[in-house]
């Protein structure tokens, strides 16, 4: 966290947490074009970060670096005190689940979509355990009902519950989302969103997500790093989340607000 934004209790609460995820120093390029630049934060099991920053500042290639689809310059990914670099892929599969904005809808039906996030776990024949696991998520993301349905004839929506079922099946320790609620209407935002917060206190699951919407970061996310041309220029808790601090990153003046139940939201400054 941002350290001058937080109080000495705050400090020693964060000094205290399992930084169970630690990125140090990551670098990233495409060709000659710097896309992050000296990367480093921590984050502690059942902790939802939110990425924020403006249209390509490096959030998603953050998020491909950190479970090697994208392979970093420079720098430490550490899960666990493991580099993620050295794990076998079929334990980066198990400990590592990604969702990313454009998904791929295979033909197969959606049981048979989420139950490949337990592919990790078995080599030729799926386990009545795994079974199970499969129906226990659809039923809690209601998807139940479109069990059978192909994966290529549900709605935007839809498909991206079907998506999160998956990873969410999948058990990993670390959880990263792009534009997780991008093709979401409002009732399903917040349904996906409670769900992730649940889930992550639950399992204690390290949860990094890209957001555009700084207004719905602010209600579910529980620290927020803001990159601004491939640096991280914040990383702070909900208080630290300044309109100084937004402004210098999106370069629009801002006003944060707090309603009667201490919910916060950031509109323009007119």
């Amino acid at each position: 966290m941002c350290r001058d934004k937080m109080d000495g209790k705050a400090m020693r609460e964060w000094k205290q947490r399992d930084h169970s995820l630690k990125i140090q120093h990551l670098d990233f390029s495409y060709g000659k074009r710097d896309v992050l630049s000296d990367v480093s934060f921590e984050a502690s099991k059942g902790e939802i970060l939110a990425i924020l920053g403006p249209n390509g500042s490096g959030k998603s290639t953050l998020l491909r670096c950190l479970n090697r689809i994208l392979r970093p310059k420079r720098g430490e990914v550490l899960l666990d005190d493991q580099r993620i670099g050295s794990l076998t892929a079929e334990k980066r599969a198990q400990w590592i689940a990604y969702v990313p904005q454009k998904l791929d809808t295979a033909p197969l039906s959606v049981f048979e979509s989420v139950l490949m996030g337990r592919k990790p776990y078995f080599t030729w024949n799926a386990s009545k355990t795994d079974l199970e696991k499969v129906e226990a998520i659809l039923d809690r993301l209601d998807l139940t009902s479109l069990a059978r349905r192909p994966v290529d004839q549900l709605s935007g929506g839809e498909c991206q519950k079907a998506a999160l079922a998956r990873v969410l099946v999948q058990e990993p320790k670390l959880l990263l989302l792009d534009e997780p609620t991008s093709a979401l209407d409002l009732k399903n935002q917040v349904e996906i969103l409670t769900l992730l917060q649940k889930v992550a206190r639950e399992r204690n699951l390290i949860v990094l997500l890209t957001m555009h919407d700084i207004n719905v970061a602010v209600r579910y996310a529980d620290r927020f790093l803001l990159l601004q041309k491939g640096k991280l220029v914040g990383d702070v808790i909900r208080g630290g989340l300044t309109s100084e601090l937004i402004e210098s990153v999106y370069g629009l003046p801002v006003e944060i607000h707090t309603s009667e139940r201490n919910i916060s939201f950031i509109i323009e400054k007119l």
